[in-house]
């Protein structure tokens, strides 16, 4: 099992150097999700997003989903959660999550759970700021 990153940072987000992270030679596929802000909202025009944490709970939190997915994929060699905080401009990147195996077999499967899980557990906030209004939501 590889050492995994779980991270919650005010920085920019790149993808290459955290799927760099997960490499092994023995691996042969390395899925990712990149969630990124998008400029529309249930018909509303977005502005920006502001994202809050509370670091080092929400980190614990992103390494138990990670131990979910092992438990549930024992294949899945190493995994990295990591989660941007502070004001993002459309087209940022908010969150990556990259899963690395032997093989690609189940990790498509795993990487949807793993963004479903950081949805619905992790302690991350988000306010969606309008052109007409804001409003802050958990991540769930």
């Amino acid at each position: 099992m590889g050492k995994g990153r779980y991270e919650i940072t005010p920085d920019p987000l790149a993808v290459d150097p955290i799927v760099a992270q997960l490499a092994d030679p023995a691996m042969g596929a390395v899925v990712t999700f990149v969630g990124v802000v998008r400029c529309e909202t249930g018909g509303r025009e977005v502005r920006y997003l502001e994202y809050e944490a509370y670091p080092e709970m929400a980190e614990q939190v992103l390494k138990q989903i990670a131990d979910e997915v092992r438990g549930r994929w024992p294949e899945i060699r190493d995994v990295a959660i990591v989660h941007r905080v502070g004001r993002l401009e459309i087209g940022e990147t908010a969150v990556v999550i990259a899963l690395s195996a032997a093989h690609r077999g189940q990790l498509f499967d795993a990487l949807h759970t793993a963004i479903d899980r950081v949805k619905e557990i992790a302690p991350i906030w988000k306010k969606e700021v309008w052109t007409d209004g804001e409003a802050w939501r958990s991540e769930q």
